[in-house]
């Protein structure tokens, strides 16, 4: 079974050339009579080669949101800079060509002087998405540096095999063990995301609700996620604590499911 980092490396490599073809893409778009003349220089036949490109306004943001996922988990501190060159700010007050952002590209955004001569044209976006792949090689790079923490990583493999040896102990009905086995997971997950966001934990032993507040308080998760936790802690304690009532193998399983939602949406 493939690891987490594989399916990382995985990911991110399709994503990385997809980013090339899109940096074609846009390219073309921008500038036709210079990509076509480059084309015809390399012997390529522009008509074909420009077939297979990819359509950037259908596909960019697709690959946005994918990379901005991924970049979350393998080079968090760069996410920042990642979103800033897609977004454009709320309070510009005016547009060169250093503040156009791939979001006034796909709106197709020109801007003229008071004479009708163009002072930014589409072609501002092209160093923008440029810089985004940029940072998604960088996180490529770092599979190969002996820097690179794979704490998270490891943590992620660890994770998924006890919630696997979880979703046996329920399938022969172990329920109270399985669930148990999917509450500490998603405890030590919550904990994992604590840390990672610099959020003090003051609470000695600290359990998921504890957690969930103050990851909503930190404005980490929204009031939705902050109650679907709150739904899998109360089944979690049904399971370590609630002697009186049985689990039922329903209940449990949405605490195993739910667990394996967060680890992939919370982080």
């Amino acid at each position: 079974m493939a690891s987490n980092l594989d399916r990382f490396k995985r990911d991110l490599e399709k994503l990385i050339l997809k980013g090339d073809r899109l940096e074609l893409a846009i390219r073309y778009d921008v500038s036709k009579e210079q990509f076509i003349n480059q084309l015809k220089k390399q012997e390529e036949d522009p008509q074909e080669f420009i077939k297979k490109l990819p359509n950037f306004h259908r596909e960019y943001e697709s690959w946005y949101s994918e990379s901005l996922a991924l970049l979350r988990q393998l080079l968090p501190d760069r996410v920042t800079n990642f979103v800033t060159f897609y977004e454009k700010p709320k309070n510009r007050k005016a547009i060169s060509y250093g503040d156009y952002f791939i979001q006034d590209y796909l709106q197709g955004l020109v801007v003229k002087g008071a004479f009708g001569e163009i002072k930014v044209d589409t072609s501002a976006a092209l160093p923008q998405f440029r810089q985004q792949l940029n940072i998604l090689r960088a996180a490529e790079d770092r599979f190969e540096s002996s820097l690179f923490e794979i704490k998270q990583i490891v943590q992620a493999d660890l994770f998924d095999c006890e919630l696997q040896a979880g979703r046996e102990l329920l399938k022969n009905k172990f329920t109270r063990a399985a669930g148990a086995i999917a509450g500490v997971i998603l405890e030590k997950h919550l904990t994992l995301v604590c840390n990672e966001r610099k959020i003090k934990i003051i609470k000695k032993n600290p359990g998921i609700n504890d957690l969930n507040e103050l990851l909503k308080e930190n404005s980490v998760i929204e009031v939705a996620q902050w109650r679907y936790i709150s739904f899998l802690g109360d089944i979690r304690n049904l399971c370590d604590h609630n002697k009186k009532v049985e689990p039922t193998l329903d209940q449990v399983k949405d605490l195993i499911d739910g667990t394996e939602k967060i680890l992939k949406t919370i982080f």
